[in-house]
C-alpha cells in the first residue's frame, strides 16, 4: 500500500491551483482503490462566490475530488508496470513525469452522486474511491466521502483508462 504528498501528485496530474483539490493520498492500492484527503478552507477561490455568507464547497468539485482521487490511483498502476518493466536506463525527471501524464484518463460519466450533508471551510474530507467493475479500458468507480467519518456524498462515476 502506498501513499502519496502533494509534491507527488503534482508529478502524476495535469491540474494545478486552483483546480488541484487533493491535498494528499493517505491509502493506495494501484488500479484497485485509493484514499485521499482535501482539507476545506475558506480562502479557496469559489467562497467568494457561492454563497459567500453561508459557505459551502460545491458538489461539482466534490465530483472532481473523486475523479482526481481515481487519477492517481490509476498513474500509480502505470508507474508501477513502468518500474516493472524498466530495468536499464533510468528515466528522467522529466521524462517519467510526461510518461504519467500522458496516461491520466478521463471522466466520463457520473452515474449517480448524492450530496447528504454540506462540506465547508475547516472540514477535512475524507475521498473514497474503489473499482467495481472493469470493460475495456473503462471502469466503474464506487465512491464516498466522509467529514469526520460521516457520509457527506456518495456514488458512482465511470472513467477511462487511458492505455
Amino acid at each position: 500500500m502506498s501513499s502519496y504528498s502533494i509534491n507527488e501528485i503534482m508529478k502524476m496530474l495535469p491540474h494545478r491551483s486552483p483546480f488541484l483539490l487533493i491535498d494528499r493520498v493517505i491509502e493506495c492500492e494501484a488500479g484497485k482503490r485509493a484514499v485521499a484527503i482535501k482539507n476545506v478552507t475558506i480562502d479557496e477561490p469559489f467562497f467568494n462566490g457561492h454563497f459567500s455568507t453561508e459557505p459551502i464547497l460545491p458538489g461539482v468539485l466534490i465530483v472532481e475530488t473523486i475523479a482526481q482521487t481515481t487519477a492517481v490511483m490509476y498513474c500509480a498502476s502505470f508507474m508501477e508496470s513502468i518500474e516493472v518493466r524498466n530495468d536499464h536506463a533510468p528515466l528522467t525527471p522529466e521524462k517519467w513525469e510526461a510518461m504519467i501524464k500522458e496516461h491520466v484518463g478521463y471522466l466520463v460519466e457520473i452515474k449517480t452522486m448524492k450530496f447528504m450533508k454540506k462540506v465547508t471551510p475547516g472540514d477535512t474530507m475524507r475521498i473514497e474511491v474503489i473499482v467495481k467493475n472493469k470493460f475495456a479500458n473503462l471502469s466503474l468507480i464506487e465512491s464516498k466521502v466522509k467529514v469526520d467519518g460521516v457520509i457527506v456524498a456518495m456514488g458512482k462515476i465511470a472513467v477511462s483508462e487511458k492505455v
